[in-house]
């Protein structure tokens, strides 16, 4: 899976607070290739979310197996919890 055309670090993330006008969005470092935009919930803070595929990519990208890059980022990444603006991670229905 390719990151074209998605913007890269200090970039989208400024883009992120501009869009939603929330300057405390939570991202995870090293991810932001995979960043896909915001989510907005009734009554919740806005959240980041991202493309659990670019992730695994990512992941992959520093010399780990699709297996491990997969182990890495259920353990590591979706598990660590840091409160309710903890980013999501999309798992698209058709790939």
């Amino acid at each position: 899976m390719t990151t074209e055309g998605v913007a890269q670090g200090d970039d989208v993330r400024d883009d992120l607070v501009e869009m939603s006008g929330d300057e405390d969005l939570m991202t995870a470092d090293g991810f932001d290739a995979a960043i896909l935009g915001y989510v907005q919930r009734c009554g919740q803070p806005a959240i980041v979310v991202y493309d659990r595929e670019r992730c695994i990519d990512i992941i992959m990208s520093w010399g780990l197996s699709e297996e491990d890059a997969e182990e890495h980022f259920e353990f590591n990444v979706v598990g660590g919890w840091v409160g309710e603006r903890t980013p999501a991670f999309l798992v698209r229905v058709n790939g």
